[in-house]
């Protein structure tokens, strides 16, 4: 068996067993599910709704940054597409990558070359990376004005700080010299290339040519239209935490438990850890991470655990639904033309 193959499967095994240890040992531990299903139970008509508009306001803003990105693109070929690359990325092994190619697959069927998409692809997954990243740092400084701390958090916030200025700061370098950007690119090729060679993977195929090219690709953009971009990364993102906010209310965790503020920082500690590719979607670590902070910040037990429950349904299952539906609608679109 290679070695790649046995180290997948392990993880692939690490990641099911935390999945299945989270709902059926962790959560219950925490909140008996009799209990959990009667605080879901008593949610009113009001509150339902609530979450229901929470929800499609937060689908409708996945569509958005591609169209920043890709003038002539349609608002629903785009929402189909992101749809389509969300369920994909959550449902086979692979996750993020499966979603990149998926995006890639579905726009070049829809016509767009491959330079355009390969421009888009990275600058959305880069920017939603760099949102990630920035979220923790404003909830410690939001957590610091209210006079509150976490360690944990303040950590993430420190180590997105490092991360955050050094990816901003080669991102600036790139786009400001061509020189700079195949002196960076070559760097980085070389360090991928040692950090692939210690899990006796092949080297990586690019290099600073690589980089120059990119920069050729997006400067323009870039400078055209970042805000538009920034603005919609930010609204997707931060709709998700709206509909966390909304369960959380709905399902009997008021404000006089957890605070906005508080809501806030425990959900950012959670994409953080949830973007780490340990399972799909992030699903247990998530479930189990953002509980925990919650009911650290003050929550009661039964009205977190619901309110987590069903804001990772809602974040989720909706977007597995109608992703499966526009996935088999899109390939029946006629094939893309030849660049």
């Amino acid at each position: 068996m290679p070695r790649w193959f046995s180290k997948r499967l392990i993880l692939g095994v690490a990641g099911a067993v935390l999945i299945i240890a989270t709902f059926t040992y962790f959560l219950p531990k925490i909140a008996d599910y009799r209990d959990v299903w009667g605080v879901v139970k008593e949610v009113s008509w009001q509150w339902t709704l609530a979450l229901v508009v929470a929800t499609g306001v937060n689908l409708l803003t996945f569509a958005p940054p591609w169209l920043v990105l890709l003038p002539g693109l349609r608002f629903w070929p785009a929402l189909m597409m992101t749809q389509a690359t969300t369920a994909l990325s959550i449902v086979v092994p692979g996750g993020a990558a499966v979603g990149i190619a998926t995006s890639y697959g579905m726009l070049r069927r829809a016509g767009f070359g491959r330079r355009a998409i390969a421009r888009s692809v990275t600058l959305v997954s880069l920017w939603n990376q760099l949102a990630n990243l920035a979220y923790p740092i404003v909830a410690v400084f939001l957590l610091t004005i209210a006079g509150e701390e976490t360690a944990v958090l303040a950590t993430v916030a420190f180590v997105g700080v490092a991360i955050l200025g050094v990816v901003v700061a080669a991102l600036v370098l790139v786009l400001y010299s061509s020189r700079m950007a195949e002196d960076i690119g070559d760097l980085a090729a070389r360090g991928a290339t040692r950090v692939k060679a210690r899990f006796h993977r092949e080297p990586v195929t690019w290099d600073g040519g690589s980089f120059e090219r990119f920069r050729v690709d997006v400067v323009d953009v870039l400078q055209r239209r970042w805000h538009l971009l920034s603005l919609a990364t930010l609204a997707g993102s931060l709709t998700v935490f709206v509909v966390l906010l909304v369960a959380l209310r709905a399902l009997q965790v008021p404000a006089a438990e957890v605070s906005v503020v508080e809501a806030f920082a425990a959900w950012s500690l959670a994409r953080i850890l949830g973007s780490i590719p340990i399972t799909p979607g992030g699903i247990g670590v998530v479930e189990l991470s953002l509980t925990a902070a919650l009911i650290g910040f003050g929550g009661n037990n039964a009205g977190v655990v619901a309110a987590v429950l069903v804001y990772r349904f809602l974040t989720i299952v909706p977007s597995l639904v109608l992703g499966m539906v526009a996935a088999g609608v899109w390939r029946r679109l006629p094939g893309a033309p030849e660049p």
